[in-house]
């Protein structure tokens, strides 16, 4: 198959689309309203279904792949090994199975709807536990939905997990805008502000008046700012990264007085901007340009994508201690069958064009609770509490970045404990 012919290929023709009206899909009544405005309101569910012609041409892609030499004993420390990449893309290629993969994913809910003219993709489960709570949860890069597969039965059905009711949810699981299954903004100027106002429509259109947040990576900010300009709605925001909206410099003045622990963290960090940042700094400056060939090669995105879940996780330098191939390759293919990566990487840039001033300026007064990794350097809690209602920290005693794949029990116990008063 040509590029030319791939390259023709609707970005949703895979998505077998059939309207269901909120007044279907939620039990929400629009009654009054024109057919304009039903329409606009609509919420369409969808299944995942990708076309045999674009699985064809990632197997013909995978077997042109040119790997790069490598140097001897190199390890992970230049980058992806290349012995780890090539055994990946083999089993890629050739062991697996993508419509098994589908099969999961479409065990659960998928809507679209149009916000502000994008096509917002979102899971939806509801729980069958009349008190449950409304509970949106955000992704980050380079994560995507799938990140939450593990966590959606026991918050949505608690006591098939050995929980309690009373501590159930209605889970929703957008995808950024730019991400995945969601429509990429067409103009500058969508950061995370502009999700977060996206989001809190989303959640009002399913007719939610009160609800809480949980997010990571840039699922973190997204849900601060859900929490800071939806603040009559949001009863809880919960975060697996320590944020400030100012990260202040690691000056004599600043840290006097901070514990040894503390210095330490602020040390580790400062280690990690130099060495670990680099991947930041080219996204933010120059996407485009990385994405022709992330696009173009699925051995380059894999590549791309895999060495932060190798380096940002609680894995012992073995990938397979904390993800299968499989969880590893489905998140990949939400990138290379949506052709996502380049809108992915551009908030990045909005973010750098924000100047790195990611938070409201005002202090966030909607409870907040942490759970944080051991292995990723931490801010003092006293400097996070300049930006957040801190209400709860909580540090695990493992796991890394990808906490809702690598510990979700932890993650599921504290997002209970965390929100069991705010209900």
């Amino acid at each position: 198959m040509s590029n030319n012919k791939y390259d023709a290929i609707n970005r949703r023709e895979f998505i077998k689309v059939s309207a269901i009206t909120l007044a279907s899909a939620q039990g929400l009544a629009l009654s009054g309203k024109t057919d304009a405005e039903k329409q606009h309101e609509s919420i369409k569910s969808f299944t995942i279904a990708v076309p045999d012609s674009i699985i064809e041409d990632l197997r013909e892609r995978l077997e042109r792949t040119r790997f790069p030499d490598q140097l001897e004993n190199a390890g992970w420390s230049y980058g992806t090994e290349l012995s780890y990449l090539k055994e990946l893309c083999t089993y890629w290629h050739s062991g697996f199975d993508w419509r098994a993969q589908e099969r999961v994913l479409n065990s659960f809910g998928h809507f679209h709807t149009n916000i502000d003219g994008l096509m917002i993709h979102f899971i939806h489960q509801r729980s069958k536990e009349k008190k449950a709570v409304p509970l949106i949860i955000t992704h980050g890069w380079p994560g995507s939905f799938i990140e939450f597969t593990k966590i959606i039965g026991p918050l949505t059905d608690p006591v098939a997990h050995g929980g309690r009711s009373e501590d159930a949810f209605h889970v929703i699981c957008p995808s950024i805008p730019g991400y995945g299954f969601s429509d990429a903004p067409k103009k500058s100027g969508f950061g995370c502000k502009q999700v977060a106002e996206t989001f809190a429509k989303l959640m009002a259109r399913l007719g939610y008046s009160r609800y809480g947040a949980q997010g990571g990576d840039w699922g973190s900010y997204i849900s601060a700012w859900l929490a800071a300009i939806d603040t009559n709605h949001v009863n809880g925001l919960h975060l697996n990264a320590t944020l400030g909206n100012a990260q202040e410099e690691t000056t004599k003045e600043n840290t006097e007085g901070l514990s040894l622990q503390n210095t330490k963290e602020l040390e580790k960090m400062k280690k990690v901007e130099e060495t670990e940042t680099g991947y930041a700094a080219i996204q933010s400056t120059k996407p485009q340009s990385l994405g022709y060939g992330l696009n173009d090669s699925p051995a380059g995105l894999a590549a791309w994508i895999v060495e932060k879940f190798h380096r940002w996780s609680d894995c012992g330098g073995n990938i397979e201690k904390r993800f299968t191939k499989d969880i590893l390759l489905t998140n990949i293919m939400i990138y290379w069958i949506t052709q996502t990566i380049t809108s992915s990487m551009r908030l990045y840039s909005e973010a750098r064009a924000s100047g790195w001033k990611l938070l409201p300026e005002e202090k966030i007064t909607v409870p907040t609770g942490f759970i944080l990794s051991p292995i990723e350097p931490q801010l003092p809690r006293e400097w996070v509490e300049k930006s957040f209602n801190v209400t709860r920290w909580t540090v695990m005693p493992s796991g890394g970045h990808f906490v809702a794949l690598e510990e979700p029990d932890l993650l599921v116990e504290d997002v209970r404990g965390f929100f069991r008063g705010l209900r």
